[in-house]
């Protein structure tokens, strides 16, 4: 039978799972993959929705309204997360322990047919989850406004997002704070105490040293005279890497073919190939090399929080709010 409805559509996308066939190998790989994936699903039974399909590392699901949608997509952050944490507890392999969940949401008519979902608003949560940041919830704007007042509160709006093949933007919201505690666990292993939003990003490289205000993102390094930070070296690409403000942080997201590298304070390096993880802290960030590589370009980084630092020791920094 084939019906035409309102439906808000969810696609959820497990991150990392590459790097588990590469330690466990594929019969435990896929074992892992499959548990994590059947986990997700079941968030989505409990808040009434339909899982139409199952992706290898992710899923495709419809529910009848907005609310219970966005439910079962924050409750599927925070099951993954207890995973993560359980087998970080355990000892599991890093692989395991740096898997990273990415969930988008549209609505609109579908067209239900044998069992599976067509239409725009399949299309377009498809497509939003290209944009989406490790451990990120992205809505559209139409599902935003179908929430309760306290459900719309957890969202911010990241503006408006060109998505693949179409060629209108889409108001597009990111989801803010996890519920329940104020530590969020990352793909670099280890927890990181939430407290105040960082006020600044101050960037380092040679004697270039210059310090963004979340307002001004989105920021590409690269090779470009034109990017908002240059870097000129022959191995970075001309855009390289992009820092984004979502959710109350910086995101750095690789854009190159060689590469980008993130070594944080505590000395672990994280190998960024077309993914995303949180900058936390300070430490320094390999474009085209690992910052191990004495011949790499490194850019320094400190992530600034005005409020933690007591007012004889601030350092006088100056937002830049022009251009290179």
């Amino acid at each position: 039978m084939t019906q035409i409805a309102d439906r808000t559509v969810l696609f959820a996308d497990l991150r990392g799972s590459t790097a588990l066939y590469e330690t466990l190998g594929n019969a435990e790989a896929t074992s892992v993959v499959t548990h994590c994936v059947n986990a997700m699903g079941r968030p989505v039974v409990q808040f009434g929705g339909q899982v139409i399909k199952t992706l290898g590392d992710g899923l495709m699901a419809v529910f009848t309204s907005p609310g219970p949608a966005v439910q079962a997509a924050a409750q599927m952050q925070d099951v993954l997360e207890s995973m993560v944490q359980k087998g970080r507890e355990r000892g599991a392999s890093s692989g395991l322990r740096a898997l990273r969940l990415q969930v988008a949401l549209a609505r609109g008519e579908v067209v239900e047919m044998a069992g599976d979902c067509y239409g725009d608003a399949v299309n377009v949560a498809a497509r939003l989850l290209d944009h989406a940041g490790d451990n990120e919830t992205l809505i559209t704007d139409d599902v935003l406004q179908g929430l309760s007042p306290d459900q719309r509160a957890r969202f911010r709006s990241l503006d408006r997002l060109t998505l693949r093949g179409r060629v209108e933007p889409v108001p597009v919201h990111v989801m803010g704070g996890r519920r329940g505690g104020d530590s969020a666990v990352t793909q670099f292993g280890g927890d990181v105490t939430v407290a105040l939003e960082p006020d600044g990003l101050r960037l380092a490289w040679l004697d270039a040293t210059r310090v963004f205000a979340s307002q001004q993102m989105p920021v590409v390094l690269g090779r470009s005279p034109q990017a908002a930070f240059s870097v000129d070296d022959s191995r970075v690409s001309r855009s390289h890497a992009k820092v984004d403000w979502h959710g109350g942080s910086f995101l750095l997201t690789d854009l190159s073919y060689n590469g980008t590298y993130v070594r944080f304070n505590d000395g672990e390096i994280v190998s960024l190939r077309r993914g995303s993880c949180t900058l936390h802290g300070n430490g320094a960030i390999g474009l085209g090399g690992s910052p191990s590589d004495p011949t790499s370009a490194c850019v320094r980084f400190d992530v600034l929080r005005f409020a933690d630092t007591q007012p004889q020791a601030m350092p006088a920094f100056q937002f830049d709010h022009g251009n290179r």
